[in-house]
């Protein structure tokens, strides 16, 4: 029977002593003597590998076999064979082997001390690294069990354009869209979208609950370890939700998708909690634990004030409201004065965006920033504003083009009473899950400022 590596490790492996198996994989290592050869074997479907032992009396093509290079894709076929006393519980004793395609001499991996640095600038061979094959696990995980909570609890899933005439955040920070032929091929300038959330507001109205889940782009020129130009935003909108509602929603659906990588990922975890931060999976199961602190701006400000009144030193110690906290004031809420999750809430809003809704005293507004120890924000969100004059005067206090959000400001005409909805940075928490330093090591092949090559 042909099984993958996984499952013969994953079931009662003593039931399957004496039993002739088939195995496809790649060759991680192999070593010979003269009578006697070793192959290390992975198939992908484990982080545990195989060993195949052959022998120059039990296979025809013993020779050809010493030359499987490193990567070389091979079909073995053997017998099970239990070894309680040695370091791997089990081997598979080679009946017949074949090399199914030869992997070249100057293969890359062959070389086992290669910086993260190189293995970025070599995307296309890193997933054949431990590293990457577990964090790759660990996001393909992470990526399941959000749909897997939209699904459970009626959202709709919304498939939000690409193309956008809309600049939703402000900021400027928008990929254009080249000419055609000289032309604007939609008749306007078109950007990358660097959200979804514009038009799954409009779903909402109709749909209740709905969930975006793809890729945006940014054009900024940063080279930090927190930066892409191509990212994964996870963007639901609730309809009748206001900003407290929100907030429960961000806390359960956070919980759901770290318990469903510490149910389904525990070796994945465990190699990368020796390979990046040994406090991983603690951290990770206190979170799970966790109620989810919420503290006002304006309380936050005065907090941190204090802590540098009593000694502690930012870069940016002149702390004022209305100031947009910096990522070392905010793992100083998460990590030093409370020591765990934190939601601050109702910002200035002179540094949110021009959607969020107005709060009574006319100069805040009803958003929230979840703060994770380890990285600073992860979420943003807020409720919108639903009163059409408010938003109307707000997009033209920053000037904003009008005319092309006016399909936006006429949601408002047609019985949108309330609306609430957050961003999540995909990379961002496959940062946080598997504790890795640089979100270039999150996404399979990273864009950014000077960097396309695949």
């Amino acid at each position: 029977m042909q099984l993958k590596i996984k499952e013969i490790f994953d079931q009662d492996y003593t039931k399957l002593e004496g039993q002739k198996v088939q195995i496809k994989a790649w060759v991680r290592s192999n070593r010979d003597s003269k009578k006697i050869g070793f192959l290390v074997l992975n198939d992908g479907s484990s982080l545990t590998n195989l060993q195949a032992v052959y022998r120059v009396d039990k296979i025809s093509n013993y020779e050809e076999i010493t030359a499987a290079r490193m990567w070389a894709a091979v079909a073995i076929e053997g017998v099970i064979k239990l070894t309680p006393t040695a370091k791997q519980p089990l081997e598979l004793e080679v009946l017949n082997a074949q090399i199914l395609k030869q992997s070249d001499e100057d293969f890359l991996l062959s070389n086992n001390d290669l910086s993260l640095e190189t293995l970025r600038l070599n995307a296309h061979l890193r997933p054949r690294t431990n590293l990457f094959h577990a964090i790759m696990k660990v996001r393909a995980t992470l990526a399941f069990a959000v749909h897997e909570f939209m699904n459970q609890n009626e959202y709709s899933w919304l498939a939000a354009p690409l193309f956008t005439g809309n600049d939703a955040e402000g900021a400027g920070e928008t990929f254009s869209i080249q000419k055609f032929d000289n032309e604007e091929f939609f008749g306007k300038q078109t950007h990358l979208s660097v959200t979804g959330q514009l038009q799954a507001e409009a779903y909402a109205q109709a749909f209740g609950n709905v969930y975006t889940f793809g890729p945006t782009f940014r054009a900024e020129k940063s080279h930090t370890n927190r930066h892409l130009a191509e990212f994964w935003m996870i963007e639901p909108e609730m309809a009748f939700v206001d900003l407290k509602g929100m907030q429960d929603i961000v806390e359960n659906l956070i919980k759901h998708v770290i318990k469903a990588v510490l149910e389904k990922n525990q070796q994945e975890l465990e190699f990368l909690a020796q390979r990046n931060d040994e406090n991983l999976i603690k951290k990770l199961q206190k979170v799970v634990d966790s109620k989810f602190e919420r503290i006002e701006y304006k309380d936050a400000v005065k907090i941190l004030a204090d802590a540098v009144k009593s000694g502690h030193q930012f870069e940016d110690n002149e702390i004022f409201f209305g100031m947009d906290l910096g990522s070392e004031h905010e793992r100083y809420m998460c990590e030093t004065y409370h020591q765990g999750p934190v939601f601050l809430q109702n910002y200035p809003k002179d540094i949110k965006a021009f959607y969020m809704k107005l709060n009574d005293d006319q100069q805040t507004v009803a958003s929230t920033d979840l703060l994770i120890p380890g990285v600073g924000e992860l979420v943003g969100g807020s409720q919108r504003e639903d009163n059409y004059e408010k938003l109307l005067k707000r997009c033209q206090e920053l000037k904003m083009p009008i005319e092309s959000l006016q399909w936006y400001l006429d949601l408002r005409r047609f019985g949108y009473y309330m609306s609430s909805g957050f961003g999540i940075g995909f990379e961002r928490l496959v940062m946080y899950v598997t504790g890795v330093n640089n979100i270039k090591d999150t996404i399979p092949f990273p864009r950014s400022h000077g960097q396309i090559e695949f």
